[in-house]
């Protein structure tokens, strides 16, 4: 089944890591996804903070090749958000607010990004997404 969004999705590093790894027990959601965004051009934004978290793991965990793979077949489908300085520092706040040591930095950037642009929906796998507000895809 696929996910259908109005407006563009944050894509999440925990959507893109499932997306990439086909072992993963949420691949095929997320490839639906990912299929059904590709039809739609500007459907998928992230912000640079996301694309260093995401390459890092994949470099780590699968190597370089599918890192190669990653930059050159999937970044250029995500629209990239430069994230500002009132950004990481609002993002900072909203983490030191939550007080929850398993949510990470970056997920709060991504939140105060999310809520600047107006974006509603997150593609990821990350709980936080929907405990902040947003919409997820793929649905759980």
């Amino acid at each position: 089944m696929t996910a259908t969004f109005g407006g563009p999705a944050f894509v999440d590093t925990s959507a893109l890591i499932a997306l990439i790894d086909a072992d993963d027990d949420r691949h095929a959601a997320t490839l639906a996804v990912w299929r059904h965004g590709l039809l739609t051009s500007g459907a998928f934004l992230s912000t640079n903070y996301v694309v260093l978290e995401t390459a890092a793991v994949v470099q780590r965990r699968f190597g370089l090749t599918t890192l190669q793979r990653f930059v050159t077949d999937m970044l250029p489908a995500i629209t990239i958000h430069w994230v500002s300085d009132g950004d990481h520092d609002a993002g900072l706040a909203v983490l030191l607010a939550e007080r929850r040591r398993r949510l990470s930095w970056v997920d709060c950037v991504s939140f105060v990004v999310m809520r600047r642009l107006g974006v509603v929906t997150a593609f990821a796998l990350d709980e936080h997404f929907e405990q902040q507000g947003f919409t997820v895809v793929p649905a759980a």
